[in-house]
């Protein structure tokens, strides 16, 4: 049962900590779940957490570690010593103990895997840290139940069991020739029904997925996600088995891709917390803050350019801002799918066929929104002229504005850089900018200024 983390119980806690009152604090969270410890250390000043991290077990406190904000963590991992670190990683899965591991300086790494009392466990880890992040190898784990095509039924049993107290979870049973290399995997339902005189080579099924160690991240999500994996083997160049990636890897590298994505169509260039300083916020938002001032003086200088315009229709000065506007929502709109259509891996058919798409939908759009201003107009009483110009204009805007916001991440996705830049500030600006150039330029065409 979940517990709820209320004032109360975390007063009670600092109360006890206060008063290194060790025996109630053991008998109080020691039942409790990680992810509900990690919690509560994100609610503890720095000199508390470090003092839980110190009397809980390492085998609750290690899977709390993981659950835990990344600032935070460094924090605490500056408290402890390399000893009391390797406790930690002792008791993590390689691939969580990698990452640990990757966040500390380069001086205590050599430290704390000094420490480590499993060599076997230490080797590993090192072998993880050599791949580089976001591909398949870095997000692997090394533990994994894999049996020998050689193997005779009872022996593979027995292996297996052997196999088993290392690895929390058994999500496949991987096949290997004498060399090491992937050759299928085994159904548990086809072991249990076999009989002692098989071997695994008659009963193991040849087809299986696989990712290579160089693979990249999202590729690997989507790969699971369209066969609906729990697990995916990975392999080096020669087919040999390296270890395997498990879905909450997965659901992981999501969670930071989507953040990721987030902050950059918000115009934010860096990775940033809410808790972050004035100085790393400021870093992060204010290029995109810059782009936005020129953008803006870019299109205060095509409204100067049409001074007169505006002297004799006063009306297109009230109606600037709304075609900015949509301008800037339509390019957004129509960049926001295209992005997350790149980023699933469903984006199909050419691009001839994508622009006439995009066209003929502006325009059902455009015609209906140009009907919405010419109704609008007509009740204001303003000139059949001016009411003309703002139709046509919003039609065209809307056409524009759509064409760059579905062209531009399509056209940086080829080019290997993030789609994800493309939306927010940067299309919204450049949208801005092309809208209100087109609008006073038909304005000029039929007013005739």
């Amino acid at each position: 049962m979940a517990t709820e983390i209320t004032k109360e119980f975390l007063e009670n806690i600092k109360r006890l900590i206060s008063a290194t009152d060790d025996t109630a604090l053991l008998q109080l969270l020691s039942e409790e779940h990680p992810a509900d410890i990690a919690e509560i250390i994100d609610e503890l000043g720095l000199d508390d957490a470090t003092y839980l991290f110190k009397l809980l077990d390492s085998e609750l406190t290690a899977e709390a570690l993981m659950e835990i904000n990344e600032d935070d963590r460094e924090k605490i991992l500056k408290n402890l010593s390399a000893e009391e670190i390797a406790d930690e990683i002792d008791e993590l899965d390689t691939d969580d103990a990698a990452d640990i591991i990757s966040e500390l300086p380069q001086e205590r790494v050599t430290q704390v895997i000094s420490e480590l009392e499993d060599d076997e466990h230490a080797k590993d880890i090192v072998d993880l840290l050599r791949y580089e992040e976001g591909t398949a190898g870095s997000l692997m784990a090394k533990e994994l139940i894999k049996v020998k095509e050689t193997w005779m039924v009872p022996t593979c049993v027995r292996k297996m069991r052997s196999q088993a107290q290392e690895v929390r979870r058994v999500h496949s049973i991987y096949v290997v020739d004498q060399e090491n290399h992937l050759i299928g995997r085994l159904s548990l339902k086809d072991l249990l029904v076999a009989s002692a005189k098989d071997k695994i080579a008659n009963i193991y099924i040849p087809k299986v997925d696989a990712v290579h160690f160089n693979d990249k991240g999202e590729d690997v999500a989507r790969l699971m996600q369209k066969y609906d994996l729990e697990a995916i083997p990975v392999v080096d160049d020669d087919n040999v088995l390296l270890g395997r990636i498990t879905i909450d890897d997965i659901v992981d590298l999501i969670k930071e891709e989507a953040e990721k994505d987030y902050q950059m169509a918000a115009g934010i260039t860096e990775d940033i917390d809410a808790d972050d300083n004035i100085f790393t916020k400021t870093k992060a938002r204010l290029p995109w803050l810059i782009l936005g001032l020129v953008g803006g003086l870019a299109a205060a200088s095509i409204m100067g350019g049409f001074e007169n315009a505006l002297t004799q229709f006063p009306e297109l000065f009230f109606f600037t801002p709304l075609i900015a506007a949509m301008a800037g929502n339509v390019g957004v709109q129509s960049s926001a799918i295209i992005v997350q259509g790149l980023a699933n891996d469903n984006i199909r058919g050419s691009m001839v066929h994508r622009m006439f798409k995009e066209i003929g939908l502006s325009i059902v759009n455009g015609v209906i929104l140009a009907g919405l201003i010419f109704v609008f107009g007509f009740f204001l009483d303003y000139n059949i002229s001016i009411s003309i110009t703002l139709s046509i204009s919003l039609i065209m805007v809307i056409i524009l504005a759509s064409l760059i916001g579905t062209f531009v991440p399509l056209i940086l996705d080829k080019n290997g850089i993030d789609p994800a830049v493309a939306t927010g500030p940067f299309i919204t600006t450049s949208n801005d900018i092309f809208g209100i150039f087109i609008f006073f330029y038909i304005a000029k065409l039929i007013l005739g200024f």
